[in-house]
Protein backbone atom coordinates (compact mmCIF):
# COMPACT_ATOMS: atom_id res chain seq x y z
CA UNK A 1 0.00 0.00 0.00
CA UNK A 2 1.34 3.57 -0.81
CA UNK A 3 1.90 5.83 1.97
CA UNK A 4 0.84 9.81 1.17
CA UNK A 5 4.23 12.01 1.75
CA UNK A 6 5.22 12.84 5.17
CA UNK A 7 3.41 10.43 6.81
CA UNK A 8 4.14 7.30 8.71
CA UNK A 9 3.02 3.83 7.49
CA UNK A 10 2.12 3.59 11.20
CA UNK A 11 -0.20 6.63 10.91
CA UNK A 12 -1.49 6.24 7.95
CA UNK A 13 -2.48 2.59 8.69
CA UNK A 14 -4.18 3.84 12.11
CA UNK A 15 -6.17 6.50 9.92
CA UNK A 16 -7.37 3.95 7.62
CA UNK A 17 -9.13 2.38 10.35
CA UNK A 18 -10.24 5.44 11.28
CA UNK A 19 -11.75 6.26 8.08
CA UNK A 20 -13.12 2.76 7.63
CA UNK A 21 -14.88 3.48 11.21
CA UNK A 22 -16.09 6.71 9.98
CA UNK A 23 -17.65 5.76 6.85
CA UNK A 24 -17.95 2.34 6.08
CA UNK A 25 -14.94 -0.19 5.66
CA UNK A 26 -16.37 -1.01 2.10
CA UNK A 27 -16.11 3.20 1.06
CA UNK A 28 -12.26 2.89 2.13
CA UNK A 29 -10.09 1.77 -1.23
CA UNK A 30 -6.74 0.87 -0.66
CA UNK A 31 -5.97 -1.96 -3.02
CA UNK A 32 -3.33 -1.22 -6.22
CA UNK A 33 -6.88 -2.65 -8.59
CA UNK A 34 -9.46 -0.08 -6.51
CA UNK A 35 -6.57 2.81 -6.62
CA UNK A 36 -5.65 2.98 -10.00
CA UNK A 37 -9.49 3.86 -10.92
CA UNK A 38 -8.68 7.18 -9.09
CA UNK A 39 -5.44 7.24 -11.95
CA UNK A 40 -6.22 10.14 -14.70
CA UNK A 41 -6.89 8.69 -17.85
CA UNK A 42 -5.28 11.31 -20.13
CA UNK A 43 -1.89 11.40 -17.61
CA UNK A 44 1.03 13.25 -19.81
CA UNK A 45 2.89 11.46 -17.45
CA UNK A 46 1.95 7.85 -18.95
CA UNK A 47 4.69 5.41 -17.95
CA UNK A 48 6.65 7.98 -16.12
CA UNK A 49 7.85 8.44 -12.48
CA UNK A 50 6.40 11.77 -11.99
CA UNK A 51 2.91 10.12 -12.47
CA UNK A 52 1.20 11.59 -9.30
CA UNK A 53 -0.82 8.34 -7.83
CA UNK A 54 -2.98 8.23 -5.00
CA UNK A 55 -2.55 6.62 -1.66
CA UNK A 56 -6.22 5.37 -1.22
CA UNK A 57 -9.67 6.92 -2.09
CA UNK A 58 -12.80 7.45 0.60
CA UNK A 59 -15.72 7.96 -0.62
CA UNK A 60 -18.39 9.71 2.35
CA UNK A 61 -22.08 9.67 2.11
CA UNK A 62 -22.79 13.11 3.09
CA UNK A 63 -21.78 16.31 5.20
CA UNK A 64 -21.15 14.50 8.42
CA UNK A 65 -18.86 11.62 7.38
CA UNK A 66 -17.01 14.54 5.13
CA UNK A 67 -16.17 16.00 8.39
CA UNK A 68 -15.05 13.05 10.05
CA UNK A 69 -12.35 12.12 6.72
CA UNK A 70 -11.41 16.17 7.25
CA UNK A 71 -11.08 15.82 11.09
CA UNK A 72 -8.89 12.59 10.93
CA UNK A 73 -7.09 13.89 7.68
CA UNK A 74 -6.23 16.92 10.24
CA UNK A 75 -4.98 14.73 12.96
CA UNK A 76 -2.62 12.75 10.71
CA UNK A 77 -1.53 15.34 8.65
CA UNK A 78 -3.27 13.13 5.48
CA UNK A 79 -3.02 15.31 2.38
CA UNK A 80 -6.67 15.06 0.25
CA UNK A 81 -7.78 15.64 -3.23
CA UNK A 82 -11.32 16.38 -3.61
CA UNK A 83 -13.09 15.02 -6.71
CA UNK A 84 -16.96 15.17 -7.42
CA UNK A 85 -17.41 12.49 -10.19
CA UNK A 86 -14.08 12.72 -11.20
CA UNK A 87 -14.74 13.27 -15.17
CA UNK A 88 -12.39 16.20 -15.83
CA UNK A 89 -10.80 14.47 -18.80
CA UNK A 90 -8.41 16.49 -20.24
CA UNK A 91 -7.86 18.97 -17.20
CA UNK A 92 -6.57 15.96 -15.07
CA UNK A 93 -9.25 13.41 -14.52
CA UNK A 94 -9.45 12.62 -11.04
CA UNK A 95 -5.91 11.92 -10.03
CA UNK A 96 -4.42 14.28 -7.54
CA UNK A 97 -1.67 16.94 -7.98
CA UNK A 98 0.37 15.68 -5.49
CA UNK A 99 0.96 11.75 -5.51
CA UNK A 100 0.27 9.56 -2.74
CA UNK A 101 -2.70 11.75 -1.67
CA UNK A 102 -6.14 10.30 -0.50
CA UNK A 103 -8.88 10.67 -2.79
CA UNK A 104 -11.83 12.13 -1.18
CA UNK A 105 -14.50 11.16 -3.46
CA UNK A 106 -17.86 12.64 -3.28
CA UNK A 107 -19.59 10.22 -5.87
CA UNK A 108 -22.21 8.94 -3.20
CA UNK A 109 -23.53 12.13 -2.29
CA UNK A 110 -25.58 12.49 -5.69
CA UNK A 111 -28.81 13.53 -3.96
CA UNK A 112 -31.10 16.28 -6.10
CA UNK A 113 -32.30 18.51 -3.14
CA UNK A 114 -34.39 20.54 -4.37
CA UNK A 115 -35.72 21.74 -8.12
CA UNK A 116 -38.20 24.98 -8.40
CA UNK A 117 -39.71 25.64 -11.72
CA UNK A 118 -41.66 28.75 -10.24
CA UNK A 119 -38.16 30.63 -9.25
CA UNK A 120 -36.32 28.19 -11.17
CA UNK A 121 -33.52 27.10 -9.73
CA UNK A 122 -31.94 23.86 -8.43
CA UNK A 123 -29.69 22.73 -5.27
CA UNK A 124 -28.08 19.28 -5.39
CA UNK A 125 -25.10 17.49 -4.00
CA UNK A 126 -21.67 17.01 -5.73
CA UNK A 127 -22.50 13.26 -6.76
CA UNK A 128 -25.07 14.75 -8.89
CA UNK A 129 -24.48 14.24 -12.52
CA UNK A 130 -25.88 16.58 -15.50
CA UNK A 131 -27.70 12.93 -16.26
CA UNK A 132 -28.68 12.50 -13.29
CA UNK A 133 -30.47 16.42 -12.64
CA UNK A 134 -31.89 16.12 -16.39
CA UNK A 135 -33.88 12.74 -15.57
CA UNK A 136 -35.08 14.22 -11.94
CA UNK A 137 -36.38 17.32 -13.83
CA UNK A 138 -37.94 15.00 -17.11
CA UNK A 139 -39.45 12.80 -14.36
CA UNK A 140 -41.19 15.38 -12.61
CA UNK A 141 -42.49 17.40 -15.94
CA UNK A 142 -40.82 20.45 -14.94
CA UNK A 143 -40.08 23.38 -16.80
CA UNK A 144 -36.33 24.42 -16.56
CA UNK A 145 -33.34 23.13 -18.44
CA UNK A 146 -30.05 23.00 -17.18
CA UNK A 147 -26.97 23.79 -18.90
CA UNK A 148 -24.74 20.50 -19.56
CA UNK A 149 -21.02 21.03 -20.69
CA UNK A 150 -19.40 18.64 -23.21
CA UNK A 151 -19.60 15.64 -22.05
CA UNK A 152 -22.97 15.89 -19.57
CA UNK A 153 -21.52 12.67 -17.11
CA UNK A 154 -19.53 15.70 -15.18
CA UNK A 155 -21.07 17.49 -12.27
CA UNK A 156 -22.75 20.60 -11.68
CA UNK A 157 -20.83 21.27 -8.85
CA UNK A 158 -17.70 20.56 -9.87
CA UNK A 159 -17.98 21.96 -13.15
CA UNK A 160 -18.91 25.57 -11.67
CA UNK A 161 -16.24 25.07 -9.43
CA UNK A 162 -13.57 24.62 -12.36
CA UNK A 163 -15.41 27.97 -13.52
CA UNK A 164 -16.40 25.78 -17.06
CA UNK A 165 -19.25 27.02 -19.27
CA UNK A 166 -22.24 25.50 -21.20
CA UNK A 167 -24.54 26.64 -24.46
CA UNK A 168 -27.93 28.70 -23.26
CA UNK A 169 -27.94 31.75 -21.47
CA UNK A 170 -26.96 30.31 -18.38
CA UNK A 171 -23.51 29.15 -20.21
CA UNK A 172 -21.05 30.74 -17.25
CA UNK A 173 -21.90 28.04 -14.84
CA UNK A 174 -20.08 29.45 -11.58
CA UNK A 175 -21.93 32.95 -12.59
CA UNK A 176 -24.69 31.01 -12.32
CA UNK A 177 -24.15 29.29 -9.37
CA UNK A 178 -26.18 30.48 -5.97
CA UNK A 179 -25.24 29.65 -2.90
CA UNK A 180 -22.88 26.60 -1.43
CA UNK A 181 -22.20 24.91 1.77
CA UNK A 182 -19.02 24.32 2.83
CA UNK A 183 -17.00 22.02 4.98
CA UNK A 184 -13.97 23.92 6.09
CA UNK A 185 -10.69 22.00 7.14
CA UNK A 186 -11.69 21.70 10.62
CA UNK A 187 -14.66 20.18 9.75
CA UNK A 188 -16.75 23.07 10.80
CA UNK A 189 -19.77 23.64 8.07
CA UNK A 190 -20.42 27.20 6.64
CA UNK A 191 -23.61 28.03 4.55
CA UNK A 192 -22.32 31.04 2.47
CA UNK A 193 -24.86 33.76 0.97
CA UNK A 194 -28.01 33.70 2.68
CA UNK A 195 -27.54 30.17 3.26
CA UNK A 196 -26.01 31.44 6.97
CA UNK A 197 -29.54 32.85 7.52
CA UNK A 198 -31.40 29.74 9.54
CA UNK A 199 -34.50 28.64 7.80
CA UNK A 200 -33.53 30.72 4.73
CA UNK A 201 -36.13 31.27 2.20
CA UNK A 202 -33.76 32.70 -0.42
CA UNK A 203 -30.59 30.51 -0.40
CA UNK A 204 -30.88 29.79 -4.18
CA UNK A 205 -32.32 33.09 -4.90
CA UNK A 206 -30.03 35.81 -3.55
CA UNK A 207 -26.66 35.45 -4.01
CA UNK A 208 -24.70 37.93 -1.79
CA UNK A 209 -26.48 37.37 1.98
CA UNK A 210 -24.70 40.20 4.31
CA UNK A 211 -21.18 40.77 4.87
CA UNK A 212 -18.15 39.97 2.53
CA UNK A 213 -19.08 37.83 -0.81
CA UNK A 214 -16.63 34.62 -0.26
CA UNK A 215 -18.34 32.19 -2.62
CA UNK A 216 -15.11 32.94 -5.28
CA UNK A 217 -12.75 31.65 -2.81
CA UNK A 218 -13.78 28.32 -2.92
CA UNK A 219 -13.70 27.75 -7.05
CA UNK A 220 -10.46 26.84 -8.19
CA UNK A 221 -9.26 26.50 -5.06
CA UNK A 222 -8.28 24.22 -1.89
CA UNK A 223 -9.82 25.71 1.10
CA UNK A 224 -12.70 24.11 1.46
CA UNK A 225 -14.71 21.08 0.59
CA UNK A 226 -18.12 22.47 -1.25
CA UNK A 227 -21.02 19.41 -0.18
CA UNK A 228 -24.05 21.33 -1.75
CA UNK A 229 -24.81 24.35 -4.28
CA UNK A 230 -27.63 26.02 -5.59
CA UNK A 231 -27.68 27.24 -9.63
CA UNK A 232 -30.31 29.12 -11.29
CA UNK A 233 -31.90 27.31 -14.24
CA UNK A 234 -33.53 28.55 -17.42
CA UNK A 235 -36.94 28.42 -17.37
CA UNK A 236 -38.35 26.63 -20.39
CA UNK A 237 -38.12 28.75 -23.89
CA UNK A 238 -40.85 28.82 -26.09
CA UNK A 239 -39.11 29.02 -29.19
CA UNK A 240 -34.86 28.60 -30.65
CA UNK A 241 -33.98 30.29 -33.75
CA UNK A 242 -30.42 30.22 -34.80
CA UNK A 243 -28.64 32.12 -38.13
CA UNK A 244 -24.96 32.32 -39.74
CA UNK A 245 -23.17 35.28 -40.68
CA UNK A 246 -20.46 34.95 -44.01
CA UNK A 247 -18.03 37.35 -44.58
CA UNK A 248 -15.96 37.16 -47.75
CA UNK A 249 -12.72 38.66 -47.14
CA UNK A 250 -9.86 38.20 -44.52
CA UNK A 251 -10.01 41.96 -42.65
CA UNK A 252 -13.83 41.68 -42.74
CA UNK A 253 -12.68 39.80 -39.30
CA UNK A 254 -12.18 43.43 -37.46
CA UNK A 255 -15.88 44.08 -38.02
CA UNK A 256 -17.31 40.94 -37.59
CA UNK A 257 -16.32 40.08 -34.07
CA UNK A 258 -16.96 44.25 -33.49
CA UNK A 259 -20.52 43.82 -33.95
CA UNK A 260 -20.82 40.48 -32.55
CA UNK A 261 -19.21 41.74 -29.21
CA UNK A 262 -21.58 44.49 -29.31
CA UNK A 263 -24.51 41.79 -29.59
CA UNK A 264 -23.35 40.09 -26.91
CA UNK A 265 -22.46 42.67 -24.25
CA UNK A 266 -26.06 44.54 -24.96
CA UNK A 267 -27.82 41.27 -24.37
CA UNK A 268 -29.04 40.29 -27.98
CA UNK A 269 -26.96 37.24 -28.51
CA UNK A 270 -27.38 35.36 -25.18
CA UNK A 271 -25.78 32.33 -25.60
CA UNK A 272 -22.35 30.44 -26.51
CA UNK A 273 -21.17 30.52 -30.42
CA UNK A 274 -18.02 30.19 -32.39
CA UNK A 275 -16.41 32.85 -34.93
CA UNK A 276 -14.30 30.01 -37.19
CA UNK A 277 -12.40 30.48 -40.59
CA UNK A 278 -14.72 27.69 -42.65
CA UNK A 279 -11.57 27.37 -44.67
CA UNK A 280 -9.11 26.06 -41.52
CA UNK A 281 -11.89 22.86 -42.18
CA UNK A 282 -12.13 22.54 -46.12
CA UNK A 283 -11.02 19.33 -47.25
CA UNK A 284 -10.84 20.13 -50.88
CA UNK A 285 -7.06 20.01 -52.22
CA UNK A 286 -6.69 23.02 -53.94
CA UNK A 287 -7.61 24.53 -50.11
CA UNK A 288 -5.18 22.55 -48.47
CA UNK A 289 -2.64 23.83 -50.83
CA UNK A 290 -3.53 27.28 -50.47
CA UNK A 291 -3.83 27.07 -46.34
CA UNK A 292 -0.35 25.47 -46.91
CA UNK A 293 1.91 28.39 -49.09
CA UNK A 294 -0.67 30.83 -50.54
CA UNK A 295 -1.74 34.50 -49.82
CA UNK A 296 -4.83 36.09 -48.26
CA UNK A 297 -4.89 37.33 -51.58
CA UNK A 298 -5.37 33.80 -52.76
CA UNK A 299 -8.02 32.63 -50.52
CA UNK A 300 -9.84 35.36 -50.99
CA UNK A 301 -10.00 34.46 -54.67
CA UNK A 302 -10.94 31.17 -53.57
CA UNK A 303 -13.56 32.42 -51.77
CA UNK A 304 -15.08 34.44 -54.59
CA UNK A 305 -15.19 31.48 -57.06
CA UNK A 306 -16.45 28.88 -54.30
CA UNK A 307 -19.38 30.99 -53.27
CA UNK A 308 -17.84 30.25 -49.29
CA UNK A 309 -17.34 32.27 -46.19
CA UNK A 310 -13.35 33.48 -45.30
CA UNK A 311 -15.09 34.08 -41.74
CA UNK A 312 -18.76 33.13 -40.33
CA UNK A 313 -19.94 33.57 -36.67
CA UNK A 314 -23.63 30.97 -36.15
CA UNK A 315 -26.06 33.33 -33.77
CA UNK A 316 -28.37 31.45 -31.44
CA UNK A 317 -31.28 32.83 -29.69
CA UNK A 318 -33.30 31.51 -26.96
CA UNK A 319 -36.61 32.75 -26.10
CA UNK A 320 -40.17 33.58 -27.36
CA UNK A 321 -41.03 32.89 -30.76
CA UNK A 322 -41.42 36.88 -31.76
CA UNK A 323 -38.85 37.92 -29.62
CA UNK A 324 -36.19 35.41 -31.41
CA UNK A 325 -37.27 36.72 -34.76
CA UNK A 326 -36.76 40.53 -34.04
CA UNK A 327 -33.13 39.52 -32.08
CA UNK A 328 -32.20 37.99 -35.48
CA UNK A 329 -33.66 40.71 -37.82
CA UNK A 330 -31.87 43.19 -35.75
CA UNK A 331 -28.36 41.08 -36.00
CA UNK A 332 -28.84 41.10 -39.65
CA UNK A 333 -29.19 44.80 -39.12
CA UNK A 334 -26.20 45.54 -37.69
CA UNK A 335 -23.92 43.14 -39.44
CA UNK A 336 -25.16 44.75 -42.64
CA UNK A 337 -22.62 47.62 -42.13
CA UNK A 338 -19.81 44.71 -43.62
CA UNK A 339 -19.69 45.16 -47.41
CA UNK A 340 -20.86 41.61 -49.02
CA UNK A 341 -21.76 40.16 -45.93
CA UNK A 342 -24.34 37.04 -46.40
CA UNK A 343 -27.29 35.86 -43.73
CA UNK A 344 -28.05 32.06 -43.89
CA UNK A 345 -30.86 31.28 -41.61
CA UNK A 346 -30.27 27.86 -39.35
CA UNK A 347 -32.23 25.61 -37.46
CA UNK A 348 -35.54 26.87 -35.79
CA UNK A 349 -37.46 24.76 -33.23
CA UNK A 350 -40.22 25.29 -30.60
CA UNK A 351 -40.37 23.67 -26.89
CA UNK A 352 -40.98 21.14 -25.74
CA UNK A 353 -39.41 18.60 -28.46
CA UNK A 354 -40.81 15.36 -28.47
CA UNK A 355 -38.39 11.89 -28.67
CA UNK A 356 -38.38 12.26 -32.34
CA UNK A 357 -37.69 15.72 -32.43
CA UNK A 358 -34.55 15.44 -30.06
CA UNK A 359 -33.38 12.36 -31.46
CA UNK A 360 -32.28 14.31 -35.14
CA UNK A 361 -30.36 16.29 -33.25
CA UNK A 362 -27.11 15.99 -33.87
CA UNK A 363 -25.63 17.55 -30.71
CA UNK A 364 -28.34 18.12 -28.36
CA UNK A 365 -26.45 20.01 -25.41
CA UNK A 366 -26.96 23.53 -26.43
CA UNK A 367 -31.12 22.38 -25.66
CA UNK A 368 -30.42 21.25 -21.99
CA UNK A 369 -29.82 17.95 -22.83
CA UNK A 370 -26.36 15.97 -21.34
CA UNK A 371 -24.71 14.17 -23.77
CA UNK A 372 -21.40 12.08 -24.15
CA UNK A 373 -21.36 12.73 -28.32
CA UNK A 374 -18.22 15.14 -27.79
CA UNK A 375 -16.31 11.71 -27.76
CA UNK A 376 -17.54 10.80 -31.29
CA UNK A 377 -16.09 14.17 -32.97
CA UNK A 378 -12.42 14.15 -34.09
CA UNK A 379 -10.39 11.20 -35.72
CA UNK A 380 -7.63 11.86 -33.33
CA UNK A 381 -4.85 8.78 -33.15
CA UNK A 382 -3.71 10.17 -30.22
CA UNK A 383 -4.72 8.10 -26.55
CA UNK A 384 -6.01 11.12 -24.64
CA UNK A 385 -5.78 14.70 -24.41
CA UNK A 386 -5.16 18.24 -22.60
CA UNK A 387 -6.71 21.14 -22.81
CA UNK A 388 -4.72 24.36 -23.28
CA UNK A 389 -7.42 27.01 -22.13
CA UNK A 390 -6.43 31.02 -23.00
CA UNK A 391 -8.08 33.81 -22.36
CA UNK A 392 -7.99 36.52 -25.23
CA UNK A 393 -9.76 39.90 -25.84
CA UNK A 394 -13.21 39.87 -27.96
CA UNK A 395 -11.09 41.78 -31.32
CA UNK A 396 -10.55 40.47 -34.55
CA UNK A 397 -6.81 41.71 -33.73
CA UNK A 398 -6.66 39.06 -31.04
CA UNK A 399 -8.23 36.47 -32.98
CA UNK A 400 -5.35 37.09 -35.91
CA UNK A 401 -2.81 37.02 -33.43
CA UNK A 402 -3.89 33.78 -31.58
CA UNK A 403 -4.14 32.09 -35.15
CA UNK A 404 -0.68 33.20 -35.67
CA UNK A 405 0.49 31.81 -32.39
CA UNK A 406 -1.14 27.82 -32.60
CA UNK A 407 -0.19 27.88 -36.16
CA UNK A 408 3.63 27.60 -34.78
CA UNK A 409 2.30 25.16 -32.15
CA UNK A 410 0.68 23.11 -34.44
CA UNK A 411 3.61 22.69 -36.76
CA UNK A 412 5.75 21.88 -33.70
CA UNK A 413 3.09 19.21 -32.31
CA UNK A 414 2.84 17.64 -35.66
CA UNK A 415 6.26 18.47 -37.19
CA UNK A 416 4.68 19.22 -40.71
CA UNK A 417 5.73 23.03 -41.67
CA UNK A 418 3.31 23.49 -44.24
CA UNK A 419 -0.18 23.06 -42.16
CA UNK A 420 -2.43 25.42 -39.95
CA UNK A 421 -3.98 24.85 -37.07
CA UNK A 422 -7.47 25.28 -36.94
CA UNK A 423 -9.45 26.02 -34.00
CA UNK A 424 -12.87 28.22 -33.08
CA UNK A 425 -13.11 30.83 -30.73
CA UNK A 426 -15.47 30.43 -28.14
CA UNK A 427 -18.11 32.88 -26.46
CA UNK A 428 -18.87 31.00 -23.36
CA UNK A 429 -17.71 34.09 -20.95
CA UNK A 430 -18.96 37.68 -21.43
CA UNK A 431 -16.76 40.29 -23.18
CA UNK A 432 -14.33 38.14 -23.96
CA UNK A 433 -13.08 34.66 -26.17
CA UNK A 434 -11.92 31.73 -25.14
CA UNK A 435 -9.45 29.20 -26.99
CA UNK A 436 -9.80 25.88 -26.26
CA UNK A 437 -6.76 23.91 -28.17
CA UNK A 438 -6.07 19.96 -28.15
CA UNK A 439 -2.87 18.66 -27.17
CA UNK A 440 -2.49 14.80 -27.95
CA UNK A 441 -1.94 12.60 -25.22
CA UNK A 442 0.42 9.35 -26.42
CA UNK A 443 1.49 6.02 -24.64
CA UNK A 444 4.58 7.62 -26.21
CA UNK A 445 7.41 8.66 -23.36
CA UNK A 446 9.18 10.77 -25.27
CA UNK A 447 6.01 12.45 -27.21
CA UNK A 448 4.64 13.36 -24.50
CA UNK A 449 7.50 15.02 -23.00
CA UNK A 450 7.89 17.19 -25.73
CA UNK A 451 4.26 17.99 -25.87
CA UNK A 452 4.62 19.18 -22.02
CA UNK A 453 7.55 21.08 -22.93
CA UNK A 454 5.60 23.08 -25.78
CA UNK A 455 2.58 23.12 -22.89
CA UNK A 456 4.80 25.10 -21.01
CA UNK A 457 6.53 27.02 -23.95
CA UNK A 458 2.87 28.14 -24.95
CA UNK A 459 1.91 29.10 -21.27
CA UNK A 460 5.43 31.88 -21.43
CA UNK A 461 4.45 32.61 -24.76
CA UNK A 462 0.99 33.36 -24.07
CA UNK A 463 1.37 35.46 -20.84
CA UNK A 464 3.92 37.84 -22.76
CA UNK A 465 0.78 38.64 -24.93
CA UNK A 466 -1.40 39.48 -22.37
CA UNK A 467 -3.67 36.14 -22.00
CA UNK A 468 -4.08 33.87 -19.40
CA UNK A 469 -5.69 30.41 -19.11
CA UNK A 470 -8.73 30.31 -17.10
CA UNK A 471 -8.67 26.63 -16.51
CA UNK A 472 -5.68 23.97 -16.90
CA UNK A 473 -4.50 19.77 -16.24
CA UNK A 474 -3.08 19.81 -12.86
CA UNK A 475 0.25 19.03 -14.15
CA UNK A 476 0.25 22.96 -15.52
CA UNK A 477 -1.53 24.61 -12.39
CA UNK A 478 1.88 25.54 -10.95
CA UNK A 479 3.40 26.60 -14.78
CA UNK A 480 -0.09 28.94 -15.07
CA UNK A 481 0.16 30.44 -11.13
CA UNK A 482 3.62 31.55 -12.01
CA UNK A 483 2.25 33.60 -15.08
CA UNK A 484 -0.27 35.60 -12.92
CA UNK A 485 2.90 37.35 -11.35
CA UNK A 486 1.66 40.96 -10.72
CA UNK A 487 3.44 42.84 -8.03
CA UNK A 488 5.97 39.71 -7.14
CA UNK A 489 2.81 37.13 -7.42
CA UNK A 490 0.77 39.55 -5.23
CA UNK A 491 -2.57 37.34 -5.74
CA UNK A 492 -0.62 34.14 -4.89
CA UNK A 493 0.68 35.77 -1.84
CA UNK A 494 -3.44 36.19 -1.17
CA UNK A 495 -4.45 33.34 -1.79
CA UNK A 496 -1.42 31.29 0.20
CA UNK A 497 -2.34 33.65 2.84
CA UNK A 498 -5.71 32.60 3.15
CA UNK A 499 -4.67 28.66 2.70
CA UNK A 500 -2.46 29.20 5.68
CA UNK A 501 -5.20 30.52 7.74
CA UNK A 502 -8.21 28.19 6.49
CA UNK A 503 -6.19 24.78 6.24
CA UNK A 504 -3.07 25.64 8.57
CA UNK A 505 -2.21 22.01 8.24
CA UNK A 506 -2.38 22.02 4.15
CA UNK A 507 -4.69 18.50 4.05
CA UNK A 508 -6.67 20.01 1.37
CA UNK A 509 -6.01 19.63 -2.50
CA UNK A 510 -2.29 20.13 -2.13
CA UNK A 511 -1.00 22.43 -5.43
CA UNK A 512 -4.65 23.26 -6.62
CA UNK A 513 -4.07 25.79 -8.52
CA UNK A 514 -0.37 26.38 -7.47
CA UNK A 515 -1.46 26.80 -4.10
CA UNK A 516 0.45 24.73 -1.66
CA UNK A 517 0.62 24.73 2.02
CA UNK A 518 3.30 26.63 3.74
CA UNK A 519 5.43 23.15 4.54
CA UNK A 520 5.77 22.50 0.69
CA UNK A 521 6.04 25.85 -0.56
CA UNK A 522 10.35 26.14 -0.52
CA UNK A 523 10.52 22.72 -2.23
CA UNK A 524 7.68 23.39 -4.78
CA UNK A 525 9.45 26.93 -5.75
Amino acid sequence: MRVPPGVSPGDFSDAIKQFQQAIGKEWVFTSDEDVDLYRDSYSPFWHEQEEPIPSAAVAPDGVEQVQAVVKIANHYKIPLWTISTGKNLGYGGSAPLLGGSVVLDLKRMNRVLEVNDKNHYALVEPGVSYFDLYRYIQDKNLKVWIDPPDPGWGSPVGNALERGGGYTPMRDHFDCHCGMEVVLANGDVVRTGMGALPNAKTWQQYKYGFGPYVDGIFSQSNFGVVTKMGFWLFPQPEAYLSGNVMVSRHDDLYALVEVFANLLNSGTVQATTTVVSPLAFGRDPELATLRASGSTKDLEDYVARKNVAYWSVSLPFYGSAKVVAAQWEYAREKFSVIPGVKFQDGASYRFPLDADQLAKITNPVPFGVPSLQTFSIGGSHSQGHMWFSPIIPMTGEAVLEAQQVFDQVFKDLSGAPGVSASFPVWSFFARAFVIIYFFPIEHDVEKNRRNREIFKRLVKTSAERGWGEYRTHTAFMGNISDAYSFNDHALRRLHETMKDALDPNGILAAGKCGIWPKAMRKAKA
